[in-house]
């Protein structure tokens, strides 16, 4: 999954595809080095990021998914918005993936929509909001608390309508966790990946592998986050999130090559 953030406020990259043709080539260039799908986004969910309004959050992401629905057309696509009014006008503009980092609390109806248009949809753990997530996260037990949470999310789509099989589950890696949050929830992913469900991870260039590593530069983390996610795959997680593609999937291919049965 190739990260196509149409925002001036990401954490990583920020501005770079603010203008909507920057945008549309950069997806297309991420799908060429191997994203299935493009997650566009036109709200910044990073720690202390402002929300965005339904009308700014369209303007933004609309002509991106237009432009990579005719220059990308074997790529899935994806909204990443917990706005009813943004996904829908999103799924008409060609998206069939809604990536809802408040796993359907933000606005519920969206489940119904997912269900009627049948979509699929990625439910992600937050604890809190952006601009408040990372002001003191606690948990009795981390994994436990995420892994109920992301079945009763799941169990809410299903009862809404949503066919299971269009259900993935996110734990929300740096989404309102500590370092050892982090670490504790890529090291026991399997527990996650055990409720049944596709799961998808986020780690790409996220502050907990500049922590690890020593590096302040979020582009200078690169090989950390092919080593998250490579580690993340072994555990059973398939769908990553990432902004350098190229690196993760070579990175996957050598993981997948390793493991009998899989298809790298």
């Amino acid at each position: 999954m190739g990260v196509v953030n149409v925002t001036p406020d990401s954490f990583s990259d920020g501005g770079l595809w603010l203008d909507a043709a920057a945008a549309v080539a950069h997806g297309v260039e991420l799908h060429d080095q191997g994203a299935a799908i493009l997650d566009v986004g036109g709200e910044s969910t990073r720690p202390g990021a402002d929300p965005v309004g339904a009308e700014e959050e369209l303007r933004r992401v609309i002509p991106v998914l237009e432009g990579l629905r005719e220059r990308a057309p074997g790529a899935t696509l994806s909204i990443d918005t917990s706005k009813l009014e943004v996904a829908h006008a999103a799924i008409d503009a060609g998206a069939t993936y809604v990536n809802d980092v408040t796993a359907l609390r933000h606005d519920p109806a969206i489940a119904g929509l997912v269900a009627e248009t049948g979509v699929d949809c990625c439910l992600m753990h937050m604890q809190g909001e952006p601009r408040t997530m990372q002001a003191d996260p606690r948990y009795g037990d981390v994994v436990d608390d995420v892994r109920a949470f992301l079945e009763e999310r799941a169990a809410f789509a299903v009862a809404e309508g949503v066919a299971p099989e269009r259900i993935q589950l996110d734990p929300g890696i740096g989404f309102g966790k500590t370092l050892e949050h982090n670490v504790t929830l890529l090291r026991r992913l399997d527990e996650i990946v055990a409720l049944g469900f596709p799961v998808v991870v986020g780690v790409s260039r996220k502050s907990f592998l500049g922590a690890l590593t020593g590096r302040d530069v979020a582009a200078d983390r690169v090989a950390a986050t092919v080593a998250a996610n490579v580690l993340a795959y072994e555990r059973g997680a398939r769908v990553f999130r990432v902004h350098d593609v190229p690196a993760t999937v070579d990175g996957l291919k050598v993981a997948a090559g390793t493991l009998p049965g899989d298809d790298a």
